[in-house]
């Protein structure tokens, strides 16, 4: 097996048998980016799936940081399984190692693993229920 250790602290595979994660492996590029550098950028098209390994991102909607998560996330799904633009600019705030899974690759894995379909589906609808939650606040009482 390869680089499987850090994908089994990622929520998104946790749970997943050994040969299950060595075929997740398969289809991760594997890179080290520096600090500064953007992930994704709000409003445009995604055609993968980026699992932050190492490191701290910000998480920008409208140019305002709304999350700082610890690295184990994954970023694109909205993109992905929603067929839209990305919702958000995520930056990284060190250097980090992520993960990067193509469109062909997600649709494979997600045809494959029935349960990270659920999972990454449920962190979908998450984040879509705060982009809500924020634009209502956003607007202010009417």
């Amino acid at each position: 097996m390869r680089r499987v250790e850090p994908l089994e602290q990622v929520a998104l595979f946790q749970g997943l048998s050994p040969k299950e994660l060595d075929d997740v492996t398969g289809l991760t590029t594997r890179l080290r980016l520096t600090s500064g550098r953007e992930l994704t950028r709000e409003g445009t098209r995604g055609d993968e799936l980026i699992i932050v390994l190492e490191g701290t991102v910000d998480v920008m909607i409208d140019g305002k940081v709304v999350a700082s998560p610890a690295a184990g996330e994954c970023y694109g799904e909205i993109a992905l399984l929603g067929r839209q633009p990305r919702t958000a600019t995520v930056v990284a705030c060190s250097d980090v190692t992520v993960d990067v899974i193509s469109r062909r690759d997600v649709d494979e894995l997600l045809r494959r693993m029935p349960v990270v379909e659920d999972r990454l589906r449920r962190v979908m609808d998450e984040r879509l229920d705060a982009n809500r939650e924020r634009s209502v606040g956003a607007a202010g009482p009417q």
